[in-house]
Formats: C-alpha cells, structure tokens, sequence
C-alpha cells in the first residue's frame, strides 16, 4: 500500500511530467514555424510524446499501489524563444530539474522504506541520464554551430536520429 506522503510526491511528479510535455510540446510548434528545421520540431514532438507516457506510467503505478493519481492543472508553457540555442538551454534545464525530483523521489522512498517505489523509480532514473546525456550532446553541438548555416542544416539531419541507441 502507497503511504499518502509518498502519493503525494509522486503526483507532483505527475505534474512536472505533464508541464514537461506540455514545454516540449510548445517547442515543437514554436521550431515547426521556422523554415528548414523539421527535424527539430519532429524531435521536440517526439519528447513531449515522451514525456506524456512518463506521466502516464506515473499514473498507472500510483493508482495500481493504492494511491489515487491526480490529473493536474497545468500553467502555460513559454511559447517562443529568442533563438534555437535558447530552446535547446531550456530544454537541459528543463531536464536537470526533472532529474533533481526523481533522485527527490528516490530519497523519498528509502526514507519511508517504500522499497516497491523504489524499485519503480528506477528506470526513472536511467531514462534521466539518457535524457541528460541527449540535451548536453545537443546544446554542446548547437555551441560549436554557432551561426554556421550549414552547421545548423547537419544539426537538423542528424537530430532525428538523437536518443538512439549508438547515439
């Protein structure tokens, strides 16, 4: 049975997944407007998709252990940005932040000695290497492009393939 107090942490886990994808969501169409970047938009819609399944797995997992999830209201996102590279630095903070509140999580669990959570919150925690590895990886490469038109043509190209595996 899921104590309240780990529901509870877990719900506003819930809820930054859902403001996540929603963030991403936002990118997506901000990037979709920009002429030549395709690729960007289809990997920001990719990841709000993600997001969207983490949130829901939050949810089956809560409500399977006892708990009630809790669908949460959800502040606007930003909605455009100054440049790519802005985008992509949100994107890395963005995802610091969800890694802070799982390894929260984490201690959470062990603390109330919930060692089912725990168990669960796992993969959590290597999906959030995996997506700490991908936005440094992007940000690193949009840093080296700079203003390089060509540079940011390849950037495009080659972020469809980004999160898979050999990547």
């Amino acid at each position: 049975m899921l104590k309240q107090e780990m529901a509870d942490a877990l719900n506003k886990q819930v809820a930054l997944e859902a403001e996540s994808s929603q963030a991403y969501l936002a990118m997506a169409s901000w990037a979709d407007t920009l002429p030549g970047l395709s690729g960007v938009s289809n990997f920001f819609f990719r990841q709000s998709e993600e997001e969207r399944m983490h949130m829901l797995k939050l949810m089956k997992f809560i409500n399977e252990r006892g708990g009630y999830a809790q669908v949460p209201a959800l502040p606007q996102p930003q909605l455009t940005f100054t440049s790519l590279k802005s985008a992509f630095e949100l994107f890395l903070k963005h995802e610091l932040m969800v890694s802070e509140s799982i390894n929260d999580l984490v201690e959470a669990s062990l603390r109330l000695k919930d060692y089912a959570t725990h168990n669960f919150l796992q993969w959590y925690v290597t999906e959030q290497m995996e997506e700490e590895r991908i936005a440094r990886m992007l940000n690193e490469k949009l840093e080296l492009i700079g203003e390089d038109k060509s540079g940011l043509y390849l950037f495009d190209r080659d972020i469809m393939t980004a999160g898979e595996p050999g990547q």
